[in-house]
């Protein structure tokens, strides 16, 4: 049991470790054709993404992109497409900064009541997606698409000055209106830049996911649906509640990927808010293998690569760099995971090939005994 275990985690680490080393040399080809030196830049990447500086920048991102890639790493565990987390987040953070900005209470109560707007507003703009796939058979890949677009109309409409929108005194810039102090998320004192606490929250999240997910009945029951509707729906689950479901957990976990941004930096929501990491996230989930540690260390690489890449534009490399590693890795992590996998699935049946044939060899050496047996006795 133990060497089947070892087996099992060496193959599950093979294979983002195939993707990103096939993913790094594809792209020293890519420079090398452009007439760069592949191993100047990575020297740079890797020396840049080193600095002090840089590793607070990295883990910032990255606490914004693990909550992203747990919003999506959700839905792949059900089989849902759920590329509607890059809308839910947006329309979820403009609403909670809204609300936000409109009180002002003590941290204890202002701060719990901007997250839990957040995921509020996530988990319907999710359930939308969910129940028209039950009701109405609508894709979600298709439906989440389609409310990307809505929530951003939705937001470009009610921020404007007179509606949910605040001109700044410089008369240049419409926002939401700030973030009162006791609304502020705590930073851990580092140099030369704070660490966002909202790190904290990340991490509860993704134990919380593993908890869900690996130690509980619907965990089990979603892991379950995921895999087989049909088998499922035949052992007593009701797959239609649980697709409502994963989609409402997901929109909420959604809800979460913009306040990184929106407690620790920015305090407001305007036209400059991040937008793409539901994009990212899915990238994310997919080199994490929907494991929320593989997930994690998916997001550092992510935010390590933004990070080190924007250092190769001042040393006139190309900026769209970042773009041809993050493409490429995203190529290699299907290829990497689908060979990993046939190759697992080769060793497991060769195993029980040769654990039927000794069996069967087994069973004739006893067989052939026992008639031995037989022979000598009626001999006698």
């Amino acid at each position: 049991m133990k060497k089947i275990d070892k087996e099992r985690l060496l193959l599950g680490i093979a294979a983002p470790v195939l993707a990103i080393v096939v993913a790094f040399l594809v792209t020293a080809l890519v420079l090398a054709a452009t007439g760069k030196e592949p191993f100047s830049a990575f020297g740079i990447m890797f020396d840049y993404g080193m600095k002090s500086d840089s590793q607070v920048y990295i883990l910032n991102k990255a606490t914004t992109y693990y909550l992203a890639g747990l919003a999506v790493a959700i839905g792949f565990r059900m089989n849902l497409f759920n590329i509607g987390v890059d809308g839910q987040y947006r329309l979820a953070a403009f609403f909670a900064a809204a609300v936000g900005g409109a009180l002002t209470l003590p941290g204890a109560l202002q701060i719990p009541l901007i997250i839990l707007t957040a995921m509020i507003v996530g988990a319907m703009w999710a359930g939308i997606a969910g129940v028209l796939k039950v009701t109405r058979g609508v894709s979600e890949v298709v439906s989440t698409i389609m409310l990307n677009a809505i929530a951003t109309a939705i937001i470009g409409y009610l921020l404007q000055e007179g509606r949910l929108g605040h001109l700044d005194e410089a008369g240049t810039k419409i926002s939401t209106k700030p973030l009162p102090e006791s609304a502020h998320f705590f930073e851990f004192p580092t140099t030369p830049s704070p660490v966002w606490g909202f790190i904290v929250v990340a991490v509860v999240a993704g134990i919380a996911y593993w908890f869900a997910l690996s130690r509980t009945r619907f965990g089990f029951d979603l892991r379950t649906v995921g895999q087989s509707g049909s088998a499922a729906e035949a052992s007593g689950v009701d797959v239609k509640k649980m697709v409502v479901t994963s989609m409402l957990i997901s929109g909420a976990m959604a809800g979460l990927v913009g306040m990184p941004t929106l407690l620790n930096d920015s305090y407001e929501y305007s036209g400059d808010f991040p937008v793409g990491i539901g994009f990212t996230g899915i990238a994310i989930a997919l080199l994490g293998r929907n494991h929320p540690i593989g997930i994690a260390l998916g997001a550092l690489l992510w935010g390590f690569l933004e990070r080190g890449t924007g250092k190769l534009e001042f040393e006139g490399y190309d900026k769209e760099i970042v773009g041809v590693i993050q493409g490429v890795i995203v190529l290699c992590v299907v290829i990497a995971y689908e060979v990993v996998r046939r190759y697992g699935l080769k060793r497991q049946q060769s195993k029980v090939g040769a654990e039927l044939a000794a069996q069967a060899a087994s069973r004739g050496s006893d067989q052939q005994a026992a008639r031995n047996s037989d022979q000598q006795e009626v001999s006698a």
